[in-house]
């Protein structure tokens, strides 16, 4: 037996993001969109409710969330546990693979906050910028 043919079932294969017709391509975009993201690393500290989750990520809409737990949920990233009480009370934690997805995201999530002070002038440029645009626009 060849050292190929011995280590032939411990391959892994690999996709190409970059190629129009690899799959992996859909699951990139679902776990890089902002919502996703900090979604699955609210979720990283363990399982949140709904209304835990909103709470969590300032600024979502109940429809947003509703659409991107979906999501999650439908690639396998997201468990929703349904329990039968009165109310009735739905859970939402990470699987696996999520808790995979979590560890880059978290890495992209540091890094993104430690860009406050570039964040900050971007945001006040675009700001600046858009107002001269409506100034324009009014000449």
């Amino acid at each position: 037996m060849s050292l190929d043919q011995s280590h032939e079932h411990d391959h892994v294969h690999v996709g190409n993001v970059f190629s129009a017709t690899c799959p992996c391509r859909d699951l990139l975009d679902v776990v890089a969109s902002k919502w996703s993201a900090l979604a699955i690393g609210a979720l990283l500290g363990g399982q949140l409710r709904f209304g835990e989750l909103q709470r969590h990520l300032e600024g979502i809409s109940p429809k947003v969330l509703t659409s991107t737990l979906r999501k999650l949920e439908d690639y396998g990233i997201v468990n929703r546990t349904v329990f039968a009480e009165v109310p009735l009370r739905v859970e939402y934690s990470l699987t696996q693979l999520g808790r995979e997805a979590g560890v880059p995201l978290e890495a992209l999530r540091v890094w993104a906050e430690s860009q406050l002070e570039h964040a900050q002038q971007t945001e006040a440029a675009r700001t600046k910028n858009a107002h001269a645009e409506s100034a324009r626009a009014l000449v």
